[in-house]
């Protein structure tokens, strides 16, 4: 391993504090140019490959990569996006270095560079990205002694509702329709809820996912984003995702009205929403057995344009309880963790103020 030293003294030229924090970053971090020639390498870098810049730098990163390598499509979906994108579980093989696995940050400087820093879970090589997030077992008892509750209003709203389609004119049929519909599946999650437990796998079958975008957009459309911009970008080559209709819909409309509260909150009248998928090869997902699932390669962003998460909460903000809303109960995102773990898929967010994006990973039907 080699030491950078920055001449100190008052004769002496100020140290680069960018270089001095990129090098004491206890994370390995590589900074590769847009020719794919290794630029630069922190010493944590430096420890994790065994070798100095020197040596990692006589060979390009990209063309020791394989074609198709989750790795390289991160930095080239940086450099094309111009965003940090992240990827959890990418297999690395590099510099003669023995295979690993780690999540990857692909950040990238200006037109021609990536800042490339890499995570290893648990402090060691191979981590895989488990399903069972903190505190979520909590979730299930309080649904069980929700559900009684919840069934007896649920009945009077969709005995209502089924009153004013009769009366309704032919315009404002469907929305009543719409009304049954959904109370009708709010009450079949119910059902399930009161013997839902941690073991119990949704009852899953070959979804198109664009189906149920589709319909969580027509909820919030009238609803929650009204006012706002609504966006889609969707890859129409996708297969069917193996998963529970109703709870991929449980899923995607919370995190889609959480966009919108979001949005709304600008003040300005620009708020925006975009919801978009994508494959995304090369992850992998922990059971709460420890043994390893099948890949979760179906990508679905919701994506606003909102003040972002607090710092505060972001540690936290899959636990039961934690919400920054005035009269929130916190347990939206709880049970969207919890619902996309049972699918064997993945959840994680990037925010900052004006930008914060929500992804779920799912697992394709066989």
């Amino acid at each position: 391993m080699t030491g950078r030293s920055f001449p100190l003294g008052a004769s002496a030229a100020a140290p680069d504090l960018k270089a001095l924090a990129f090098d004491a970053s206890p994370e390995p971090a590589l900074l590769i140019a847009g020719d794919g020639a290794l630029a630069a390498a922190n010493e944590a870098a430096e420890a994790l490959f065994g070798q100095g810049l020197g040596l990692l730098a006589r060979g390009r990163v990209q063309g020791a990569l394989p074609p198709g390598s989750p790795l390289l499509a991160l930095i080239s979906r940086a450099l094309e996006e111009g965003v940090r994108v992240r990827e959890h579980a990418v297999e690395i093989a590099l510099f003669g270095h023995p295979t690993f696995e780690a999540d990857c940050a692909a950040t990238p400087l200006g037109d021609e560079a990536v800042l490339l820093t890499l995570h290893l879970r648990g402090g060691g090589l191979g981590a895989e990205r488990g399903t069972d997030p903190a505190g979520l077992r909590s979730v299930v008892g309080l649904g069980r002694m929700l559900a009684h509750e919840i069934k007896n209003p649920l009945a009077g709203i969709r005995g209502a509702a089924q009153l004013l389609k009769t009366g309704a004119a032919a315009e404002d049929q469907p929305l009543a329709q719409l009304i049954v519909d959904e109370t009708e599946r709010i009450r079949r999650l119910v059902d399930r809820m009161e013997a839902f437990s941690d073991d119990a796998p949704p009852e899953r079958e070959a979804v198109n996912i664009h189906r149920v975008l589709d319909r969580v957009r027509a909820l919030v459309a009238n609803g929650v984003a009204d006012g706002l911009e609504l966006r889609e970008r969707y890859d129409p080559s996708l297969p069917p995702t193996w998963g529970d209709e109703d709870q991929l819909i449980q899923i995607f409309l919370n995190l889609v009205k959480n966009a919108a509260e979001a949005a709304h909150g600008r003040g300005d009248g620009r708020g925006e929403i975009t919801i978009s998928t994508a494959w995304r090869p090369g992850v992998r997902v922990r059971g709460g057995d420890g043994q390893v699932q099948q890949g979760a390669p179906l990508e679905v962003k919701i994506q606003d344009n909102g003040p972002g998460v607090p710092t505060v909460m972001r540690d936290h903000l899959f636990q039961p309880f934690v919400t920054s809303k005035a009269n929130g109960a916190g347990l939206g995102l709880a049970l969207c963790a919890k619902l996309v773990a049972g699918h064997g898929g993945l959840i994680d967010f990037e925010s900052e103020p004006g930008r914060t994006v929500f992804r779920v990973l799912l697992p394709v039907a066989s």
